[in-house]
């Protein structure tokens, strides 16, 4: 861009014409589809976390069934409300019952670790099917929850409750 650039409008069209390294092109074509991600046997990977919960998950088409650290779902999580929160990206992806879970989750407690297993699930789904992207996107689940404990402090009973003041 040797010449000089005098007004909004030019710069608009200049910005436009210079997408991607590309000149002449609209904005719409240079973003290339995304494509699913396999390895040789079919599955997609993906790491969910939460907390301090690290799951690492596979899928793969099957019949629904859900092994979490070689036990199945119901025995790993015995909590109605954590299945609930595993079962949930099938649910929103409309895959419910459509594919196989493998995951080994360490670290945290039970919610954190189902919390995990969800995220892991969630991206997993979006690598093995893109098209199912823009549901788990709009319902939150690819999202990380960045919410951690906060660390104790020198000097306080917990992260911020100070001791109990004593006036004598």
């Amino acid at each position: 861009m040797a010449d000089q650039i005098n007004s909004l409008e030019e710069l608009g069209g200049a910005v436009t014409a210079d997408i991607g390294g590309v000149q002449g092109t609209d904005a719409e074509t240079v973003v290339a589809p995304r494509e699913s991600v396999k390895d040789e046997f079919g599955r997609s990977y993906a790491t969910g976390k939460r907390k301090d919960a690290v799951a690492r998950v596979w899928i793969k088409p099957g019949s629904g069934k859900v092994t979490v650290n070689g036990k199945e779902m119901n025995a790993y999580f015995a909590r109605p409300v954590l299945q609930m929160i595993l079962a949930q990206p099938f649910s929103v992806a409309g895959v419910a019952g459509q594919f196989d879970v493998v995951a080994t989750v360490k670290g945290g407690g039970l919610s954190g670790q189902a919390g995990a297993v969800k995220h892991g699930v969630s991206k997993a789904l979006q690598l093995f099917d893109p098209s199912l992207r823009p549901a788990l996107k709009a319902a939150g689940f690819l999202t990380r929850d960045s919410r951690v404990v906060e660390r104790k402090k020198y000097g306080k009973a917990k992260a911020r409750k100070s001791f109990q003041f004593s006036k004598r």
